[in-house]
């Protein structure tokens, strides 16, 4: 049942912005009087699920999950349909229009992509409201859970001051910023240190891979799972909190972790509290300092808040307040997809390895339905397919627009051959491109990374 869900929310949010995209062609291209001849969700190699046409246009839903398209009369598209370019130029047609009527046709897909998005953040923002934790909250700093960044020289404990020069206010995009940072300020008991990340972070934290972020709340030890072989299985319950070990006041779960290790192989005393109240109990630590239980890595907002560990924050805004609110979510969302991009444009971050594909965008989608969720990761995808359409290579929107303004520039046209031969270069670049990225996804798979 998980799998049907993941796969419905999947391909809902993957139609949705396709259908929106190609609408984003179809409407300018019937506004100037162009014909589109196809108008297809997925593709429709050798046939197709659906089709009808209706006037001088064929609806249809292709076989092939990859994307879709709109046939546009007299372009050298996709289909590459080179027999009608070798006809007499129609009035109808694309290339009879204006450059300018051409480029507004060609930029339709991504502005409807960002409109979409900035619409879905208003929207969200108006309906959630903002939830947040302020990073003031957290007076004892966070909990580093990643390898890497303790590597770098982050300790858990420490204070996030800055990131890259722009204070941190809400703890909850710390992990966001972190993973594109290249310098942090932290206060580590009331001394403000600076931690250079290095270039090669990204690499590593998809090497080490950690559930939950690289920082965390610092949150007691609670009890979220035990195992029956455990000699601890009669003592301990889920949703318990160990207090104390051998008199020593376990605050964090960070700390509780490094003070096993002192009693590995014994039997201490430890101070529990279960349904609010203290009891007095012995614990078995094995040869390794564990004791065979799972404690929360973590808790959702709502948890955190009942359970009296910090505060959380929620912002509620009117229509109108939600306006500018969602404008600017949209614009921290765009900014920081732009970073990522640099990041895989560089070989030396290696953050070229984590490009995914389907399998990628398939695995972001929860396994229940949550609309908040749903509508979250369907307007970061609108962001990125927007941003990657706009890439000046040939076969891509943003490769059309290239020649388009070098046209309306220099007022010389590029010849039809040579804009079919750029066609199949840039269907190459795309097809190597899609290779990578699903490569990517299995090899992943198989390594388990």
């Amino acid at each position: 049942m998980d799998i049907v869900i993941k796969l419905t929310q999947f391909l809902l949010s993957l139609s949705l912005l396709i259908v929106l995209h190609e609408l984003g062609h179809f409407i300018p291209a019937k506004l100037f009087k162009t014909r589109v001849e196809k108008f297809y969700l997925f593709f429709d190699v050798k046939f197709s699920l659906f089709k009808k046409k209706i006037g001088e246009t064929t609806y249809g839903i292709g076989w092939l999950p990859l994307g879709g398209y709109v046939k546009i009369a007299g372009m050298i598209d996709e289909s590459m349909d080179t027999e009608q370019m070798k006809q007499e130029p129609q009035p109808w047609e694309f290339r009879s229009k204006p450059a300018w009527q051409r480029l507004i046709i060609m930029l339709g897909g991504v502005t409807v992509n960002f409109i979409l998005a900035f619409v879905i953040y208003i929207g969200m923002t108006y309906f959630y409201g903002d939830k947040y934790i302020a990073n003031s909250e957290l007076k004892d700093g966070v909990w580093v859970v990643s390898e890497p960044l303790e590597q770098a020289g982050m300790q858990s404990g420490d204070k996030i001051i800055s990131i890259d020069g722009h204070s941190l206010d809400r703890f909850n995009e710390a992990n966001a910023e972190l993973i594109t940072a290249k310098e942090l300020v932290v206060d580590r008991n009331g001394e403000q240190k600076t931690i250079q990340l290095p270039v090669d972070f990204v690499d590593q934290l998809m090497k080490n891979k950690t559930e939950g972020g690289l920082v965390i709340p610092r949150i007691p030890v609670i009890v979220s799972a035990i195992d029956e072989t455990s000699p601890n299985f009669e003592t301990l319950q889920v949703k318990d909190f160990i207090k104390q070990l051998n008199g020593q006041e376990i605050k964090y779960a960070d700390e509780f972790k490094s003070a096993l290790e002192a009693y590995k192989g014994q039997t201490v005393d430890a101070v529990i509290v279960r349904d609010n109240k203290e009891q007095n109990v012995q614990l078995k630590v094995d040869a390794e300092g564990k004791l065979n239980m799972a404690f929360a890595m973590g808790v959702n907002l709502n948890d955190a808040e009942k359970l009296g560990l910090f505060k959380l924050n929620t912002d509620h805004y009117t229509l109108a307040e939600s306006i500018p609110v969602g404008l600017q979510l949209g614009v921290d969302k765009l900014v920081g997809y732009g970073k990522q991009l640099k990041m895989i444009a560089s070989p030396e971050t290696g953050a070229y390895k984590g490009v995914g594909g389907f399998k990628a965008i398939f695995d972001i989608f929860p396994q229940t339905w949550s609309w908040e969720a749903f509508w979250s990761i369907t307007a970061l995808l609108s962001i990125m397919l927007g941003v990657m359409n706009l890439l000046p290579i040939p076969a891509l929107d943003g490769g059309h627009v290239m020649f388009l303004l070098y046209e309306m520039i220099s007022g010389r046209k590029p010849s039809d051959k040579f804009m079919e031969y750029a066609q199949t270069i840039g269907f190459v670049l795309l097809i190597a491109l899609l290779l990578f990225a699903n490569g990517n996804d299995i090899y992943k798979s198989i390594v388990g990374k």
